[in-house]
């Protein structure tokens, strides 16, 4: 967690500064862009986003902005000025021109349910409320792949899918929104199969900062490979609504299992659990999940989603594939488990006990908030080679033993990946720098080992001098001179990502 990261006002503190000359002539801290207007959004600007819009669809009413200049993370709440929905691209590239002529930034918004403050705002802000641009627009079953909006979230992609036998499997545990997903490059308990966003994305329509509709990978296309130019869709995915605002996101699909068969393994020790992870990747089999939860966290989602497995560290398994197919893969890792003295299976055998059992899972961020009632959440997301895993993860617990926070250990370890979910009083100041101390060493230890700062939250307002230490000066500088590129004015969620 940055220790510049916390705002108390406006983030117009973050614009850019002049700096000292280094690599490619641009310094070290080379400011990003310049700086946007920093006056609020005119009377004359909310009329004319109103003549594209409607009224219905503009408001400048705090408890509307408020609304709109938080996500799920524990920055503060910084409204934007006005809040407007398009409801088609068109509409979105008319806005961006309004912006981009009166230099106002423009604050992409899906569902909310980042944890990096991605959507935090600000004077002279415009919040573009995506949610009414919520249509699938193309949909080719025998290809495995459709086409949808930024207001079409994961459970509704699903529930048109499940029909046709097919489903889109990325789940980072929200009903996020697919293309706010893609700006992330969210994953989750199954990107341990079917891999991130990035694998499953196939083409973006992208409205840049001067209204400019661009696509991708060409206007409808959709093939599963392509060494045609730059790849530009994988330079959106992840850039947080920094370069552009996506429109539409061309997805590939899978087939629905034939067979899923869900189980729980407790373990004595952090480190038996984590080593069973470990051990069962080495060994090739394909789990379709492969989810850890210390003892804290089990404690919190028997109480919160009313479960009742021991207190103990805990593996959520998962396996997809014929009858056939996964008989041996579940008899291998319950022989892994078994070697490192983990209990025999607990199966979730009727599809309602499955949805409970990954249900609990995902609500284990409020689980953990219900620790300790009336606190902020904060929610480490690092990711190490697997073989570092257990011993990063075990340091790691030994480390949030000595504070005096609630902190619980979850992840996607089949991957890597894992959070501390940390309970706070953001009032206590003394508090607060203890979590501060504690979430930079856990991005540390996991960058000492050759890890990520981040597996899938992406960077946002609180790790962006964790980037620098993770890619390099160099690398940084041309990431500037990609944003300096496609937005010149710094219009497009300007603070985000790079440091000013």
């Amino acid at each position: 967690m940055s220790k510049v990261s916390y705002l108390t006002g406006s983030v117009l503190s973050l614009c850019g500064r002049r700096c000292h000359q280094g690599r490619l002539g641009l310094g070290r801290h080379m400011s990003t862009t310049k700086i946007w207007n920093q006056q609020a959004v005119s009377e004359e600007a909310v009329s004319a986003f109103t003549s594209i819009v409607g009224s219905q669809n503009v408001s400048t009413a705090m408890a509307v902005r408020e609304q709109h200049g938080r996500d799920e993370s524990w920055h503060k709440c910084v409204a934007p000025d006005a809040v407007v929905w398009p409801e088609n691209t068109e509409q979105v590239s008319e806005i961006a021109k309004i912006c981009h002529k009166n230099r106002y930034p423009m604050i992409p918004f899906g569902t909310g349910t980042g944890l990096e403050g991605g959507v935090t705002a600000g004077q002279g802000m415009v919040c573009i409320q995506l949610s009414k641009l919520d249509q699938i627009t193309d949909f080719h079953p025998e290809d495995f792949d459709v086409c949808v909006q930024p207001g079409v979230t994961r459970n509704a992609l699903n529930d048109y899918l499940r029909d046709q036998g097919l489903c889109f499997p990325i789940d980072p545990g929200a009903d996020a929104s697919l293309c706010g997903m893609a700006a992330t490059s969210a994953s989750g308990t199954n990107a341990v199969r079917y891999g991130t966003m990035r694998e499953n994305v196939m083409n973006l329509e992208v409205v840049l900062a001067d209204g400019t509709i661009i696509d991708t990978a060409g206007k409808g296309r959709r093939t599963k490979k392509t060494s045609a130019g730059y790849n530009l869709t994988n330079l959106i995915i992840g850039s947080e609504g920094t370069l552009g605002i996506i429109t539409k996101a061309t997805l590939r699909l899978h087939g629905i299992p034939e067979t899923t068969m869900a189980a729980v393994c407790s373990f004595d020790t952090v480190h038996s659990a984590v080593d069973t992870v470990t051990q069962v990747m080495q060994c090739g089999v394909p789990m379709a999940r492969i989810e850890f939860l210390d003892d804290v966290m089990m404690d919190a989602c028997n109480k919160f989603s009313g479960l009742n497995h021991p207190v103990a560290p805990t593996l959520f398994l998962e396996f997809h594939g014929s009858s056939a197919s996964i008989k041996p893969q579940v008899e291998l890792v319950g022989e892994l488990a078994s070697m490192n003295n983990g209990s025999d299976f607990q199966w979730a055998e009727q599809m309602e006990d499955k949805n409970k059992l990954w249900k609990a899972r995902h609500n284990a961020w409020y689980a953990g908030l219900a620790l300790r009632p009336g606190s902020k959440g904060l929610s480490t997301d690092v990711c190490v080679p697997i073989s570092e895993l257990p011993s990063v993860i075990v340091e790691t617990k030994e480390d949030l033993k000595q504070c005096s926070f609630i902190g619980t250990i979850v992840g996607h370890v089949g991957d890597g990946n894992f959070h501390v979910l940390v309970a706070f009083n953001p009032e206590d100041p003394e508090e607060m720098k203890q979590v501060k101390e504690f979430t930079e060493r856990v991005t540390s230890r996991a960058l000492a080992v050759q890890g990520t700062c981040t597996g899938e939250h992406g960077i946002g307002l609180g790790k962006r001098h964790f980037l620098i230490e993770e890619v390099g000066d160099a690398t940084v500088d041309v990431m500037r001179l990609v944003k300096k590129a496609l937005d010149p004015h710094n219009l497009m969620n300007p603070g985000k990502v790079l440091l000013p």
